[in-house]
């Protein structure tokens, strides 16, 4: 075993914090346009046979109580590794993403490698879908869709650059790095200190709504909506800013739109947002395992004007950027580095229940690659990432551009939101807003 098959802190996080009821696996639902009825029985094949070449999808994560490493846990190959346990082919269905809502409820079995593939064929006969599941612990987006890229098709992509080799590491650090490193810790505390404080402030007259704060039930609903990336753009380019301010401003009118519909109101409602910021470079060598920060937004829901929620937006993650993903409340991820593994241990389910304290909703960017993906020749038409839902919070959207169209998956707690598919509508409507603000 070496240092690089431990389990990093964050990841040990996520792995302590996962419950039947509140699963922390990520997903993403890849919609095919079928070459024939049996496209989907032969993907399921592929992945199987494609699966057992690659050796991230062979890692378990095994917990380890020994005395040296009490609390610790290691990733590690499978010596039973089977792909037949991760790959499963389903009856035909009409509805992929209801399917996908019944399948995101299940939990990953601990004991093996924290994956799954479940292979819906269409009951139209040209069409069928692939979800994609991993445990936050194995991999984050970037790393996930590495993985899934795996059992795809190959695509002509340039090759990684390899991380450069750090210098050898002894038992005793190097006497000479000692005012270095001595610097890095204050760094660190200070870092701390700050996020801490931030986190602190952030909770100071919030006000949320309790349709995005219910208690959990432990089931959950998937919905996806698919935008046309032009109109995004069209939206950008009179207003300013980037794409993903426009994705985020979105949101935040869904939101007012559909808690009006549903008469809960939007006046005063300004829920936090957590944005994920990824530390990892997707053109380097992927490591495994988490490498993430955030940004902490007030969504501006209660604002009555398209233009000046998505003003807001952007002002407030121009002041995120500035400030780095490495401060404010958004950081908090950054903290399980300080945290000891028995702490995570002990404390995982506290830090579980108390994620509503720190944000009310998850808007996340999953990146893909801009050439088509297929799988035994069949082109993937549609794409929905999928985030997991912490405890106490109802909805979690992750989006996702891919060949000229932005994809809104949807996740949420089946019984706190059976409405759903509104708030999906409530995109849709959302655009067509924006983009009418910006005529006038």
């Amino acid at each position: 075993m070496t240092a690089d098959d431990l389990l990093a802190p964050l990841d040990l996080a996520f792995w302590s914090i996962d419950s039947p009821e509140h699963p922390m696996h990520l997903g993403a639902l890849g919609v095919f346009s079928a070459l024939s009825p049996a496209a989907g029985a032969h993907a399921a094949d592929l992945l199987a046979a494609r699966a057992a070449a690659v050796p991230g999808l062979r890692m378990r994560i095994r917990d380890m109580w020994q005395p040296l490493s009490f609390g610790r846990a290691v990733r590690e190959p499978d010596p039973d590794f089977d792909p037949s346990h991760h790959v499963c082919l389903h009856t035909p269905t009409a509805d992929f993403q209801a399917a996908a809502g019944r399948l995101m409820e299940r939990s990953l079995e601990r004991g093996r490698p924290p994956w799954e593939a479940h292979v819906l064929p269409g009951e139209d006969g040209v069409s069928f879908a692939v979800l994609f599941k991993f445990h936050h612990a194995l991999a984050d987006g970037l790393r996930a869709l590495t993985l899934a890229a795996a059992v795809l098709d190959p695509m002509d992509m340039p090759a990684p650059r390899p991380r450069p080799a750090g210098p050898a590491r002894g038992p005793i650090p190097d006497v000479r790095r000692l005012p270095g490193l001595l610097r890095g810790a204050v760094s660190d505390v200070g870092r701390a200190l700050d996020i801490g404080a931030s986190v602190a402030v952030s909770t100071l007259g919030v006000r949320s709504s309790a349709a995005l704060t219910a208690e959990s039930t432990g089931t959950r609903r998937t919905a996806g909506v698919v935008l046309d990336l032009d109109d995004v753009h069209r939206v950008r380019k009179v207003v300013g800013g980037t794409v993903n301010d426009v994705l985020i401003a979105v949101v935040a009118g869904a939101l007012r739109r559909w808690l009006d519909e549903r008469g809960d109101g939007s006046e005063g409602v300004r829920p936090r947002a957590l944005i994920p910021v990824s530390k990892r470079r997707p053109r380097t060598a992927h490591p495994q395992g988490n490498r993430l920060s955030g940004y902490l937004i007030r969504l501006p829901v209660d604002d009555p004007d398209p233009l000046g929620r998505l003003a807001q937006v952007r002002t407030a993650m121009d002041r995120n950027k500035d400030a780095g993903p490495g401060r404010g409340a958004g950081a908090v991820a950054l903290l399980a580095d300080h945290v000891p593994a028995l702490g995570h241990r002990l404390g995982g389910p506290l830090v579980g229940q108390a994620a509503r304290l720190w944000f009310d909703i998850l808007v996340t960017s999953v990146p893909l690659p801009s050439l088509g993906l297929k799988l035994g020749g069949n082109q993937v038409a549609e794409v929905f990432p999928y985030a997991p839902l912490a405890r106490g919070q109802s909805l979690a959207v992750a989006v996702s551009t891919y060949r000229g169209r932005v994809h809104y998956g949807l996740v949420a707690d089946a019984e706190a939101v059976p409405d759903l598919d509104r708030f999906a509508h409530a995109l849709t409507a959302e655009v067509e807003t924006l983009i009418t603000a910006c005529r006038s």
